[in-house]
């Protein structure tokens, strides 16, 4: 299954959702591709970085970009459990083409009004990619969520009224952990001692992302 964590605003998240679902993935003994489709390239430097590190990376990364994007992990696709792509913040080539050949996609928002008043854009891009693959699932998730709560229920009601995007009620709140964990080359579920509330979160999320994965596989 082809799972993209995209989306029109810059720093909600994508990379840190990415990679940690990735870890998620492949500690469940699932054969994980992840796709660094941005240009900043952060995932494949946490990725680096963690090889760098001697830590066991049971899961191959790669960098595309553009047309290549669609091309490559189709041919790739029948080798791998889970693809996880991770585009950049914004409406480009490289988003669009993997959107073309996703089974889902996922939209970190953060809480906060410059993050929610992209979701006409996005609704916009998903019109036009849907064109080319129909069958495409889009949810959105909190991430950075606010621990007051206030925020997160005001975001799930505006993406919910897009009627093409549906927010999942799993949320990640706003952590050190995780930053922590990008900066030695993990995530979340790796760290020692562990915050126990960012590992249920993302645990949370994967299993949600999971379980949508497999209702499209038993559709198919």
């Amino acid at each position: 299954m082809i799972t993209v964590l995209g989306g029109i605003k810059g720093g909600s998240g994508k990379t840190t959702l990415s990679t940690n679902l990735c870890v998620i993935q492949a500690s469940d003994g699932k054969r994980v591709l992840l796709v660094d489709a941005d240009e900043q390239q952060s995932a494949s430097n946490w990725s680096e970085h963690r090889e760098g590190l001697d830590i066991d990376t049971p899961w191959t990364t790669i960098s595309l970009f553009g047309s290549s994007v669609r091309s490559q992990v189709l041919k790739m696709k029948d080798h791998y459990d889970e693809i996880i792509i991770d585009v950049g913040g914004r409406d480009t080539t490289s988003q669009r083409a993997a959107l073309t050949i996703a089974d889902l996609l996922i939209a970190p928002f953060q809480p906060r009004s410059l993050d929610v008043w992209t979701i006409g854009k996005l609704s916009s891009l998903l019109d036009d990619v849907c064109v080319i693959n129909p069958n495409l699932k889009t949810y959105a998730v909190i991430n950075r969520a606010d621990s007051q709560g206030k925020d997160n229920k005001e975001a799930i009601d505006i993406i919910n009224e897009t009627g093409n995007i549906l927010c999942l009620i799993e949320m990640v709140c706003q952590r050190k952990a995780f930053a922590n964990a990008s900066a030695e080359g993990m995530g979340v579920i790796e760290m020692t001692p562990q915050d126990k509330k960012a590992v249920d979160e993302i645990r949370n999320l994967s299993n949600a992302i999971f379980n949508i994965k497999t209702s499209l596989t038993t559709l198919k």
